[in-house]
């Protein structure tokens, strides 16, 4: 009998780490993954457009949570998944990422005595100010499977007592997604609607809480990115989220850092493929720069993703002024040249296929 694989999609970042394993889940004979859309991320330049691009499977539920606080929302999470799990009885449910439905829907599933599979597991940045790092450690805490990207998580979960038999080194899905559509995203006429040049820009992204909920510190930053966007322009696709707090500061963005709506998942792998550099504060952000060779600075003191600053082409770039354009100097001076890690190499889905191929052999005997 086939086993039944609850795959929870919340927001952006997990679309493309769930597209490839879906699609391999969806192949073999033995499983029937169908997909539980949580609605963290619900609006068509968010979502939709990702699915599309992606070719995801349209959700079977779609639980519409839409905003709220992490409490709230991470609430009307549990209280809307915790009826589809009854209802459907899962073999399994697979949670990616460190987002508030990550979280919410494992614990859902532990407490109903559903087997929780966390992909992405055992990345840690050790601040616990994040509410990502929260996510991470709860979410790993009650897994019965643990898929890891790169080497560091399986070191941090067998610091956390998590038992090896556990512990799977399987690469990064999100890198399966990239290397899939890379050549798909280079017939996106993204540059060309911008007016771009390959290689003659920079890319921005900006999220977190931490860079863009206190005034003072969002127009710091703004600032220093004007700064660079002297040297080298910018465009920035702004999350929704940002551009809330830049009108609600009136905080005003120079016309050398062009503003643009958000990208769905083609046009933006695009324009960042095509860019000199990126300056961001996201975690996958960071793995896709790697991953192509693109120098990146993150706008941020801490990175639970350390592989791709020790072997590949990231730089922390702190949250001030002075230590962001530090790093923009050294940048300039020493490029760093970067490899690819271990495992990113196209093949996660595949043996993420193996790992719960035989986890699930066991369970059957």
């Amino acid at each position: 009998m086939k086993a039944r694989i609850l795959c929870v999609a919340g927001a952006r970042p997990n679309f493309m780490k769930l597209a490839p394993l879906v699609a391999a889940l969806e192949r073999d004979p033995d499983f029937s993954p169908f997909i539980v859309h949580t609605g963290q991320h619900y609006d068509d330049q968010m979502s939709g457009q990702f699915f599309r691009d992606l070719a995801m499977p349209a959700p079977k539920f779609n639980l519409q949570v839409g905003l709220g606080s992490h409490a709230q929302q991470t609430a009307e999470i549990m209280k809307r998944f915790e009826p589809v799990v009854i209802e459907e009885r899962p073999d399994a449910v697979l949670v990616v990422g460190d987002v508030n439905s990550t979280m919410a829907c494992a614990l859902v599933a532990k407490k109903l005595q559903i087997p929780v599979i966390h992909v992405e597991s055992g990345l840690r940045s050790f601040d616990r100010a994040m509410p990502e790092e929260i996510n991470r450690v709860v979410t790993d805490a009650v897994s019965d499977l643990l898929l890891v990207t790169e080497d560091s998580g399986r070191r941090n979960l067998l610091a956390e007592g998590i038992p090896p038999d556990r512990i799977h080194l399987v690469g990064n899905l999100m890198i399966d997604s990239l290397r899939i559509n890379v050549q798909k995203a280079g017939q996106s006429d993204i540059l060309a609607r911008l007016g771009a040049g390959a290689k003659s820009y920079g890319l921005i992204t900006l999220h977190r809480p931490s860079n863009v909920d206190d005034p003072a510190q969002l127009a710091e930053v703004i600032e220093t990115l004007s700064t660079i966007a002297s040297e080298v322009p910018l465009y920035f696709p702004v999350h929704p989220r940002t551009r809330a707090r830049l009108k609600d500061h009136t905080i005003d963005v120079p016309a050398r850092i062009q503003l643009i709506d958000p990208l769905g998942y083609l046009d933006f792998l695009r324009l960042m493929s095509d860019s000199s550099v990126v300056l961001t504060d996201s975690g996958g952000i960071q793995e896709e720069t790697t991953a192509l060779g693109i120098p990146c600075l993150t706008l941020r003191d801490n990175t639970e993703r350390p592989v791709t600053i020790e072997e590949g082409t990231n730089m922390l770039a702190g949250t001030s002024k002075n230590s962001i354009l530090a790093a923009w100097a050294e940048m300039k001076r020493t490029p760093k040249a970067g490899r690819i890690p271990q495992y990113w190499d196209g093949n996660a889905a595949a043996r993420s296929l193996e790992v719960l191929r035989a986890y699930f052999s066991r369970s059957s005997r």
